[in-house]
């Protein structure tokens, strides 16, 4: 097939990810001739903004793959689990931003500068990672190549953009309720506590282990987009009032010993990393620089002085971008470059 043969559905189009998945293809000139906006009946008929024009928003229904070659879910597990094999029944290739697919053994989970091969083998459901797992394994991976990881500790500083457009909204009204000194009047809806200037160690349900299904998802997904589970990987993921922008602290552990300039030489020449480090002059990744940003930002680069071959490391990324409609969009991208818009 040649540029402008690809009809391409997005499913869940009116939601923050969705709205930034039709940035993103009209941005990157992805190769369609047609882009189909889908979402929930209540969302049939809004407009959205797409090129010179907009797009109509059409309702999800079992009929709305017939003649789509790629569709882009994010519309939440339930829907993905419902909706993906039907359009993979299709011929429709799923790229899906869900958990739902994450850890099934026949779908690959792809970061394309990680592990483009995994999509040679897919059987029409390709699974998105998760934001947090995406931007540290896209740092991660170069280092790993060149060093081998032993062992990951990780502490994530996660906009409440992750989870979705109502939890920004409550972020905004509790700013503006204590600003009006109206604090007895905040009630949290999206997260179990206040969000406003606070932290909450917290982000999904916790598990039987004590850690949280959202700390669970990136020990697993590392593992397999990494193809090693031996690596340790111990993480506490913590919810932080930045509207859009996740930033990570990374303690490695690696085989090898890799000083900090050769771990900032690794980096500067990876895909997808932009290294922006420089402690004298105050030059580190900050959420407020990533907005609508494509790279994964890199920093404080140094050495872990308390064990014999560790780095730390500071991962910044725009969580609704690289997190998500980016990464997702860069498989679509992988599948044309690779001829692999097909399902088996």
């Amino acid at each position: 097939m040649g540029k402008d043969s690809f009809v391409v559905a997005v499913v869940g189009a009116t939601g923050a990810v969705g709205r930034e998945m039709l940035k993103t293809l009209e941005a990157r000139d992805f190769p369609a001739c047609e882009v189909i906006a889908l979402a929930s009946s209540r969302s049939a008929g809004t407009k959205l903004p797409f090129k010179d024009g907009e797009l109509v928003v059409r309702e999800l229904t079992d009929e709305s793959f017939e003649g789509v070659d790629i569709a882009l879910f994010s519309a939440g597990g339930s829907i993905s689990e419902r909706f993906a094999p039907i359009a993979a029944r299709s011929g429709c290739v799923v790229v899906d931003n869900s958990s739902a697919w994450r850890m099934d053994d026949q779908c690959p989970l792809v970061v394309p500068e990680v592990n483009p091969d995994d999509l040679e083998w897919h059987k029409g459901i390709i699974a998105n990672p998760n934001c947090s797992t995406i931007q540290m394994v896209v740092a991660l991976k170069p280092i790993h190549d060149a060093a081998g990881i032993k062992r990951i500790v990780v502490s994530t500083y996660q906009a409440v953009s992750g989870a979705g457009q109502k939890a920004m909204d409550e972020l905004t009204d509790q700013v503006q309720k204590m600003y009006n000194f109206d604090m007895e009047s905040i009630e949290p809806k999206n997260f179990p506590y206040r969000i406003a200037f606070n932290c909450i160690p917290q982000i999904d349900v916790f598990l039987d282990n004590d850690y949280t299904k959202e700390e669970m998802k990136m020990v697993h997904e590392t593992h397999k987009i990494l193809g090693d589970d031996t690596i340790g990987v111990s993480p506490t993921a913590v919810r932080v009032p930045v509207y859009i922008g996740h930033s990570e602290s990374v303690n490695v552990e690696t085989e090898k010993k890799l000083t900090a300039a050769e771990c900032r030489a690794v980096l500067s020449q990876a895909p997808g990393v932009r290294v922006f480090d420089n402690p004298s002059e105050k030059i580190y990744p900050m959420p407020i620089e990533a907005v609508d940003e494509d790279a994964t930002f890199v920093g404080r680069i140094r050495e872990d002085e308390s064990i014999e071959n560790g780095l730390n490391l500071w991962i910044v990324a725009d969580n609704l971008r690289k997190g998500a409609a980016l990464n997702a969009v860069q498989i679509a991208e992988t599948l044309v470059e690779r001829d692999l818009v097909r399902v088996p």
